[in-house]
């Protein structure tokens, strides 16, 4: 049996006692047809000491759910890994670049498609207006840079109130209405491998896609060609050696394919939706623990 870590949120985080347990289980179905285990240690035990995590065959972040609350450690945690050469997947400075959104527009300035995007120090009436006026739309999406599972998102129409974001840089970017017909499509990859691709669709009312919100998924069994070329585009660009990549893309009104997260740090597998229950996943850490050893 190969043992690996896999980091969980800090103990004193809140929002998640039971349901990080039940992902890991989840994990360990996946794992256990490639003869590895899954060992969780708090994210948190090793921001300024990595000793723990020497020995594993690789460590992996999984389940690092609520790093946005505390993003100075979580860099300080990333640059310790980086310097102790812990075996992360995917590498720590992915996991640190990947953790604030600028990172789109840097994506975006290198030929990837985004939704039009406004960065902003502190969310204003000003910075609303002028978002209105150059995105010629009839509502905002504003969100942190650094967030999770739509923390602190707001969607906003023209003269509704909003929330203040007290310091907290956001994103703001024009909303999208082919999310409520289409949907988002992830795409899911293993070891640079397509495994697996899935639609996502918010419920009546909503324009937000997570599970909690009442999110409805469905596995998509080929994905349009489209789609595909932003995903590989996007792997190409981040030019890093990725175990595994999340990317979440949305049509706009044209039907061109636009990036909207490329999650390379906690994603939901979404094995639930997997022809494979994750045995790509688990094949593709199998090879890469392989490839280390050679």
């Amino acid at each position: 049996m190969i043992d690996v870590a896999i980091l969980t949120p800090d103990p004193a985080e809140v929002a998640y006692p039971d349901l990080w347990p039940k992902v890991l289980a989840r994990l360990q179905r996946a794992l256990d047809s490639a003869g590895i285990r899954g060992v969780p240690i708090p994210w948190t035990s090793c921001v300024d000491d990595a000793s723990a995590l020497h020995g594993y065959a690789r460590v992996l972040p999984l389940l690092v759910w609520g790093y946005h609350h505390d993003h100075a450690r979580w860099l300080l945690a990333c640059e310790t890994w980086t310097r102790e050469g812990v075996a992360m997947s995917n590498p720590a400075r992915v996991l640190a670049w990947n953790s604030d959104k600028r990172y789109l527009l840097e994506l975006a300035s290198h030929g990837i498609g985004i939704p039009q995007s406004i960065c902003s120090d502190e969310i204003t009436a000003g910075v609303l207006d002028r978002a209105f006026a150059e995105f010629g739309a009839d509502e905002l999406i504003v969100k942190p840079m650094v967030s999770g599972g739509a923390w602190k998102t707001q969607r906003l129409k023209r003269g509704d109130d909003f929330v203040a974001s007290s310091g907290i840089p956001m994103l703001v970017q024009p909303y999208l209405p082919t999310i409520e017909i289409e949907g988002e499509t992830s795409l899911l990859y293993f070891g640079g491998r397509l495994s697996h691709v899935v639609n996502k669709r918010p419920p009546a009312g909503e324009f937000r896609v997570q599970e909690e919100f009442g999110g409805i998924y469905h596995g998509v069994p080929k994905p349009d060609a489209g789609a595909l070329a932003l995903a590989e585009q996007v792997l190409a660009t981040v030019g890093e050696p990725l175990l595994y990549a999340r990317i979440d893309i949305v049509p706009d009104a044209g039907g061109r394919w636009l990036l909207m997260e490329a999650e390379l740090i906690e994603p939901d597998f979404y094995l639930g939706v997997d022809p494979a229950q994750g045995a790509g996943f688990a094949r593709a850490l199998r090879d890469a623990i392989s490839a280390d050893a050679r």
